[in-house]
């Protein structure tokens, strides 16, 4: 046994507890040392992410008066099928805001963004709505994108799914909404969203589908194109399913509930409703 164990005399506790300071203020300064070290860490990454965001927003100033001919999404759908050994057939047909009938127009923000004209670019409040439902239900019910947020992603980025992605998109929806009127943001949309496997913007796919201008399109041909926007690869507006049914009946009844469509015009795109959908 220790002697300062055996006979405690005041300069051996003294000793013994210089050593267990010293022991302690070792580890403490280690502690200290990691935990300085993990915040640098931290903060050099949000650094990164805050510079690769910030720094990689580009400058839309010439989407005022410039429609771009091609997209990000366009080239990532070309790129998919070349790895896929497949060939793809772009059909894009660019149409002016003003050349855009107003029932085509609110047909699409009734559809997609109900709250287009009066948010920032996020409708949190749909955010927030989307993240309850998708909570209770245990998977992905729904979506909160904004016209403004597709577009963006649309124009310059990717379908694919990741935070730095997602964040990008922000940014550039903010920088869409700082920078351009609603109506140029809704006539970019409508010339850049997908209809289907190589059909882009709103011209475009009227033609494809209807052999129609958009102007040209009955009430029920319109509701049937809208419908799909969110599943333009898995939905066809020329061919029934019981989704495609369900999407174009809550477009007609919104159209209808904002009193967009007379009366008249509501009735008879249900009568060709209910013939379209007769076998399902």
């Amino acid at each position: 046994m220790p002697l300062c164990i055996r006979n405690p005399s005041t300069e051996c506790w003294w000793s013994f507890l210089k050593r267990s300071n010293h022991t302690a203020s070792y580890f403490m300064n280690r502690f200290l040392r990691i935990f300085m070290h993990a915040w640098m860490a931290i903060f050099c990454v949000i650094g990164g992410f805050v510079g690769y965001t910030i720094f990689s927003v580009p400058d839309v100033s010439y989407l005022k008066n410039v429609t771009p001919d091609t997209t990000a999404f366009m080239q990532h759908r070309l790129l998919e099928a070349d790895i896929a050994g497949d060939t793809l057939d772009l059909k894009r047909s660019l149409v002016a805001f003003a050349d855009v009938p107003k029932v085509v127009r609110r047909a699409v923000v009734v559809a997609e963004d109900a709250s287009f004209w009066v948010h920032e670019g996020v409708d949190w409040h749909e955010v927030e709505e989307a993240i309850n439902q998708n909570r209770e239900e245990g998977k992905k019910l729904r979506g909160a994108s904004t016209i403004t947020q597709q577009t963006a992603k649309n124009l310059f980025l990717s379908p694919k799914r990741s935070f730095l992605r997602k964040a990008r998109e922000f940014l550039i929806t903010k920088e869409l909404e700082y920078t351009l009127s609603k109506s140029r943001i809704l006539e970019l949309y409508l010339n850049s969203i997908e209809f289907g496997r190589g059909i882009f913007g709103i011209r475009s796919a009227s033609l494809h589908y209807f052999s129609k201008e958009p102007d040209e399109m009955s009430l029920f041909e319109l509701s049937r194109l809208v419908a799909i926007i969110p599943k333009p690869l898995t939905l066809s507006p020329v061919e029934p399913s019981r989704e495609l049914r369900w999407r174009s009946r809550i477009v007609l009844r919104r159209l209808h509930k904002y009193n967009f469509v007379s009366n008249k015009d509501y009735y008879a795109a249900r009568e060709e409703f209910t013939e379209f959908f007769k076998e399902l």
